[in-house]
């Protein structure tokens, strides 16, 4: 399961993204599965075609977010059994009593068992590019 990405919304379609800041312009990457006009095969399953963001009719950054013990996380990986939350609640002693690892400052993390994990939410932030 992706737990960040970037979408775009182009002609009407929504697509796996990434944009691609240069000198002139932000470009957009848009992403498929399946062959279609004016996109090229990168690899197998993978098709890819650049279109200029002005062109998007918008681009979000897509993040997964959850509650654990009443305080809302972000979603950071997955393995066995277990999802890794990171803390959003901005109150490092809350983040001490949850038995949160503190990463860096302000930053802190733990291995939870997906079980006791609430539902998971996307949550998307629209870019202005």
């Amino acid at each position: 399961m992706t737990w960040h990405s970037y979408r775009a919304r182009w002609r009407g379609a929504d697509y796996p993204a990434s944009p691609e800041p240069s000198a002139l312009e932000t470009w957009v990457r848009l992403r498929r599965d399946e062959p279609a006009e004016g996109f090229e095969e990168v690899e197998p399953g993978c098709h890819v075609r650049a279109v200029p963001a002005a062109e998007c009719e918008s681009v979000h950054f897509v993040t997964t977010v959850c509650r654990w013990r009443d305080a809302e996380f972000h979603v950071h990986d997955e393995r066995e059994g277990e999802v890794l939350l990171e803390y959003l609640g901005g109150s490092a002693p809350e983040a001490v009593a949850l038995g949160l690892e503190r990463i860096e400052r302000g930053v802190y993390r733990r291995w939870i068992p997906r079980a006791e994990v609430g539902e998971f939410q996307e949550r998307a932030i629209a870019l202005n590019l």
